[in-house]
């Protein structure tokens, strides 16, 4: 497979993980299943500081898988906010993988966006508190 070497961006990753071998599917990469669920909680960090509360994932509007993602892989997620509504965010989640230490590469696996609602104590949506300036 033809690898295009890439950087990481220049800014702090959201989250960064490590998957492990209980992570793996059947034809031993690691599950879309659970790098879903990574996406999730990267796009919630930047949701729920901007909400200054709980939020809670109402849609996944775009999902790519590019490349697979191997155990011992580091899997850093970047969520930017890209729109705000009235009670709700939508945040953009890129995900790169670094592999091979010997000769390392970054390659992109994963793009998608998601949007999530600010929820309050009871779990029904709220409006979101102005931006502080």
């Amino acid at each position: 497979m033809d690898v295009d070497r890439l950087t990481l961006p220049e800014k702090h990753s959201t989250l960064r993980v490590v998957p492990m071998p209980a992570d793996l599917n059947q034809n031993g990469d690691v599950f879309g299943g659970w790098v879903m669920a990574q996406v999730d909680v990267a796009g919630a960090i930047p949701a729920m500081r901007r909400a200054r509360g709980r939020v809670a994932t109402v849609s996944v509007n775009s999902f790519l898988f590019k490349q697979p993602v191997s155990v011992g892989d580091i899997v850093s997620l970047y969520a930017d906010i890209v729109r705000v509504g009235a009670t709700s965010i939508t945040v953009k989640v890129e995900v790169y993988a670094e592999r091979n230490y010997a000769d390392p590469v970054v390659v992109k696996v994963t793009e998608a966006e998601l949007t999530y609602v600010a929820i309050d104590a009871a779990g029904k949506k709220r409006q979101l508190p102005a931006e502080k300036a």
